[in-house]
């Protein structure tokens, strides 16, 4: 069998006097004779100026265009959308957060393969932009890299850093009269000084690093800062790794393997990352063929410690980690403690192995990574929990958790709004456990992030006292005794729906326990009588709400 040309999918295009009318399009955006024989590499660009995640990414794919043609290929560059998780956090908007990860996927697959592109480098920064690409790599099969458009650095208020979650935690403390006027203003406008993703370890800070462990982003890279010239390195890197690619015939499902998945988690789980990697590294998985569920969450959590002191349940950003050695220096540090199956490949070409051998380790003196002899927990910090109120599975997060169980009354709300109205008015007690609900995949529909509540609660001084069971999802930034992803959900029937206020709630995370003080008749009983209401939506989120899987499945519309 002949070797196969490095442009053997836009030669589609551009090859043969029947493509005559293809190539004088073609040359009419830039292309000369000689370029018709290059392999051809789409730049997928999230840039938009709607949110700093997002608002640099314009210049770092000219850099990425530079590395592609200085390798001998030739970019082109297209736009894809963003959803500011952070700034439509708390309102109807953020019911597209999620839907937007789909339509990230599907508008680079559609570009894609519309345009024949030999590989495709694709540069993400907000929370749904990184699975969105890593979806449509693994759709596509063809040679790709991931490229993370990087993490903000703090902002400082009175001498102190702080950041997007400390404004949603000054609402709560405004709320309780804990600080002044002048000191919520005051956060507010010191809490983004610039370009780059929310910058502890959020969800976005979360996913670059699982994604530099998946093998799918070059090392080093998940931690490097937005506005550095080690991140313009990153995608200048990006175009040269994604030629190096196209001649290795590598492509990203020969790097998504089970193992390489489980890296992903292990990170996620050392360095006390969002619970939002479960529902991502499932879609991304199921996407690529890869059987990935809750129990191998529970497994690789059970076996990793969590080792990182980093926001929102410790004190530090990205931006510390980056300065002692970052994330190339801890995954070498996981590595070398068994925790990462070193003979996966990478988009290096090389295995994790062999990139970690050359890798910074974390600086001496440093207290931002435990000693794995003392780590800040045993165990990784998610945790799945099952019972008669999740039979199908949820996710609860305990860094930081002097307790980590509470058994109480039920306070039942029907969406995100209702149950923040209840907590800043005051009408929230120590030990009530809050359920929010109609708020999954289907109900929602969009699978809202609770922060703005959650966070309220934090600023009120409900730190573990009060707990949290929702259907909806958690920002990143979240912390508590909080549990989400309830499956089934309360829209498909799950048993949240008859949770009625006053029924007592016990969530236990050492025990893995969520269950509903009912016996199993009146559950039954209670759920023979339920009907579904009727989907609220019209246009993209009515048909989300009809094509999407459960949370359990990763919330996927294309499904396997």
């Amino acid at each position: 069998m002949g070797k196969i040309a490095l442009n053997e999918r836009s030669s589609r295009i551009t090859q043969g006097d029947r493509r005559a009318p293809n190539r004088a399009m073609l040359r009419a955006v830039g292309f000369k004779d000689a370029d018709f024989g290059k392999p051809i590499v789409g730049i997928a660009s999230t840039w938009s100026d709607i949110t700093p995640c997002n608002a640099h990414i314009g210049k770092l794919a000219i850099e990425a265009r530079k590395g592609v043609e200085k390798a001998g290929g030739k970019a082109q560059t297209f736009g894809t959308i963003t959803v500011s998780d952070g700034i439509s956090m708390g309102t109807e908007g953020m019911k597209y957060s999620l839907v937007s990860r789909e339509v990230i996927a599907d508008s680079i697959e559609v570009v894609s393969n519309a345009q024949a592109f030999d590989g495709v480098v694709a540069i993400g920064g907000c929370d749904k932009n990184m699975p969105g690409c890593l979806m449509a790599m693994a759709r596509l099969n063809v040679p790709a890299v991931f490229v993370y458009g990087g993490t903000i650095l703090p902002g400082s208020y009175k001498g102190r850093d702080i950041d997007i979650v400390s404004i949603f935690e000054a609402v709560g403390q405004y709320s309780a009269g804990k600080i002044s006027k002048g000191q919520f203003h005051g956060i507010e406008c010191h809490a983004c000084p610039g370009a780059g993703s929310c910058g502890g370890m959020y969800t976005a800070n979360t996913m670059a690093t699982a994604i530099e462990a998946l093998g799918m982003s070059l090392p080093g890279s998940a931690s490097n800062p937005a506005e550095s010239e080690d991140k313009r390195a990153d995608v200048r890197a990006a175009g040269v790794a994604v030629l190096n690619l196209l001649r290795q015939g590598i492509r990203p499902r020969d790097i998504m393997t089970k193992e390489a998945f489980e890296n992903a988690i292990a990170a996620v789980m050392a360095l006390g990352g969002s619970t939002n990697a479960v529902l991502h590294l499932i879609a991304i998985a199921r996407t690529a063929g890869v059987g990935l569920s809750l129990d191998d969450f529970d497994r690789v959590g059970k076996r990793v410690p969590l080792l990182a002191d980093l926001k929102p349940s410790g004190k530090y950003v990205m931006a510390d980690l980056d300065r002692v050695g970052g994330s190339a220096a801890v995954l070498r540090l996981l590595f070398e403690a068994g925790f990462l199956h070193g003979e996966c490949m990478t988009v290096t070409g090389m295995t994790m192995a062999e990139n970690l051998k050359g890798a910074p380790r974390l600086a001496a003196h440093q207290d931002i990574i435990a000693d794995l002899k003392d780590p800040l927990r045993k165990s990784g910090h998610l945790v799945i929990l099952r019972g008669n109120l999740a039979p199908e599975g949820s996710v609860a997060k305990v860094s930081g958790l002097k307790r980590a169980s509470i058994t109480g009354p039920a306070r039942v709300f029907e969406s995100e709004e209702a149950c923040l109205d209840a907590i800043l008015s005051k009408r929230i007690k120590v030990g009530d456990v809050l359920v929010i609900r109609y708020e999954g995949p289907r109900g929602g529909p969009g699978m809202r992030e609770m922060l703005a509540p959650t966070s309220a609660l934090m600023g009120a001084g409900f730190h573990d006292s009060v707990g949290l069971v929702t259907d909806g999802r958690f920002s990143g930034g979240t912390h508590g005794l909080v549990v989400g992803h309830v499956c089934p959900e309360a829209q498909a029937g799950g048993p949240i729906a008859v949770v009625r206020d006053g029924d007592m709630i016990t969530i236990d995370a050492e025990k893995q326990v969520i269950r509903l003080e009912a016996s199993d008749a009146e559950i039954s009983s209670r759920l023979e009588a339920w009907k579904a209401p009727p989907l609220k939506y019209i246009g993209v989120l009515r048909k989300y709400a009809k094509s999407v899987s459960s949370a359990s499945e990763g919330a996927l519309t294309d499904r396997p």
